[in-house]
């Protein structure tokens, strides 16, 4: 099957006798033994079980697994490490994902930031402890672009696992485990779910080795796993998926470049932009861009506040992937400890008219 004919029907998975079209919600929490038996719902369910699998075909995985949401996710693959591992993670790593390591696995969990967009620091931070290594391309809130082949060649010189967030790119721009990682991550709160109305997250394996055995034992026994009908609504998402990804990179691209030409735009960050520096390879492992995009504004944090309090049609608010546009001066929302510039703007790009965005953007920017 096709990627578009993937994301409609392996997520449905059809036992009612009556045969309905959709998959219905099941919200039993226990089943009757029999062979076969799913048994108990915080180990599986018949709607998660059929996101999982639409998941695990789009990444052309082995097997899937469904979380309550994307941190919950990641935190099943740290949780699965044996004690005092240590992990490599991009320096720009999703923040929400570098405090869990920096504070909820601090003094269980050794770890180095370095710049994946050289793949050399990543060989360069590898120890006899390494048990991991973390990639996020495109990256949040900077778009960097890591070299995935090139990663995991190095990692399996050494036999170490490589997960890859997935989340921006999707399974439609860009699928890792075809480049060599091991597992790939997704907030699928963001782009699968697309109109900000689930809290999920995702892992996908190339193969059900050690590693996963261990993920699925957290998953399943710690039971931090989406409801039923959370499942229902994800796999009805991903059905529209291809087609929504195709207008949100158009758009974005398109945005991209209007605002590099903007007069009071410092530099605009977009892995289709020819100058951007991880175009090229960006270009060999993506099949489009997708619809993030960072911007820095002329000035400060006083200048970006105010472009984002002209806008009409840009919501101000966290989180990503809905079909409306969202905007937010990400370094306010990240902390105190951000180090993200602080005139730097992230942009969602939704699905609304092009040109109705264009202009909004254009009345914002003016002085």
């Amino acid at each position: 099957m096709k990627l578009e004919t993937i994301a409609i029907h392996a997520g449905t998975q059809i036992t009612d006798s009556y045969r309905p079209a959709v998959q219905p919600i099941t919200l039993a929490t226990t089943f009757e033994h029999h062979e076969d038996s799913v048994i108990y719902s915080r180990a599986a369910n018949p709607n998660r079980i059929a996101l999982e699998n639409v998941l695990t075909k789009l990444e052309h995985g082995q097997a899937a697994a469904a979380f309550s949401s994307g941190n919950a996710a990641g935190m099943s693959v740290f949780q699965a490490l044996p004690p005092s591992s240590h992990l490599v993670a991009p320096d720009d790593m999703y923040h929400g994902l570098r405090h869990l390591l920096t504070s909820v696995f601090k003094g269980i969990l050794e770890v180095d930031f370095v710049d994946m967009t050289q793949s050399e620091n990543v060989a360069k931070a590898i120890n006899k402890k390494t048990a991991l290594i973390w990639v996020e391309t495109p990256s949040n809130p900077l778009l960097k672009i890591s070299d995935i082949r090139a990663i995991c060649t190095i990692a399996q010189e050494k036999q170490i696992p490589v997960v890859c967030d997935n989340t921006f790119a999707t399974p439609v721009f860009q699928n890792p485990l075809l480049l060599g990682a091991s597992i790939v991550m997704h907030s699928t709160t963001k782009y699968l779910g697309g109109h900000s109305d689930i809290l999920g997250g995702a892992l996908i394996t190339k193969e059900e080795n050690e590693l996963w055995e261990r993920i699925k034992l957290v998953q399943t026994t710690g039971g931090a796993v989406p409801s039923p009908f959370d499942c229902y609504m994800l796999s009805r998402s991903i059905k529209t998926l291809p087609y929504r990804m195709k207008g949100h990179a158009e758009h974005a691209g398109i945005i991209a470049t209007f605002l590099q030409n903007h007069p009071q735009v410092e530099k605009v960050y977009y892995p289709g932009l020819l100058d951007h520096p991880g175009h090229t390879i960006a270009a060999t492992q993506m099949t489009g861009f997708g619809g993030m995009l960072s911007f820095l504004v002329k000035g400060g944090a006083n200048e970006a506040d105010t472009v984002i309090s002209k806008l009409q049609y840009f919501t101000n608010a966290t989180s990503l992937g809905g079909v409306e546009s969202l905007i937010e001066r990400r370094a306010a929302s990240e902390g105190p400890d951000s180090k993200t510039p602080q005139n730097l703007i992230r942009v969602s790009v939704g699905l609304e008219h092009l040109d109705d965005l264009l202009e909004d953007l254009d009345q914002a920017l003016k002085q």
